[in-house]
């Protein structure tokens, strides 16, 4: 475990989870949504954004969390390691909305400067819809992954997570 990509809908706990791991490997943690946006919401344009993902997963060692479909080959390309957090879409929406309130007005700790955590229609028609449009796409990728010796691991419930943590914790215990 080298290279672990974390994907899932927003509100799934993608970087609460990556985070976690973090803390557990020390692997370096990169949360993509701090590269991809720029102060104001500003989307950074495709081939940019290409570059900066190809540098990024290029890296010796990571933890990635993000979705960003127009990049996803190329992180599953040099991960060793894909967790998918597979949630209902009202759990994601629950927890949108929990997080839109807490730091309505402020970054939260995975974004970039300048993006304030605000309440966007857009954004919870993407969270609600997230399961209906992306669900399978991603699900045909980490089995196409998967026959590619790739390690995948689909956690559907916190439980689920909490064990998975406790399972790396204990391995990178008896390790050192």
């Amino acid at each position: 475990m080298q290279k672990v990509m974390v994907l899932g809908c927003c509100g799934a706990g993608k970087s609460t989870f990556a985070r976690q791991l973090h803390s557990i490997t020390e692997l370096e943690l990169v949360h993509l949504d701090q590269y991809y946006w720029k102060a104001n919401w500003q989307e950074t344009p495709k081939h940019e954004w290409e570059n900066i993902v190809q540098h990024l997963a290029q890296k010796s060692h990571w933890i990635i969390d993000g979705n960003y479909s127009s990049t996803i080959d190329i992180r599953i390309q040099e991960a060793d390691t894909i967790i998918y957090l597979d949630y209902p879409t009202w759990k994601c929406l629950w927890r949108v909305l929990r997080r839109i309130y807490k730091y309505r007005g402020i970054v939260r700790p995975d974004m970039p400067q300048g993006c304030n955590e605000r309440f966007d229609w857009e954004f919870i028609h993407y969270v609600a819809t997230f399961n209906l449009t992306r669900r399978k796409y991603i699900l045909q990728k980490l089995k196409k992954a998967q026959k590619d010796k790739k390690n995948i691991k689909i956690l559907t419930t916190d439980k689920e997570v909490n064990q998975y943590l406790d399972n790396i914790q204990h391995y990178f215990s008896a390790a050192s």
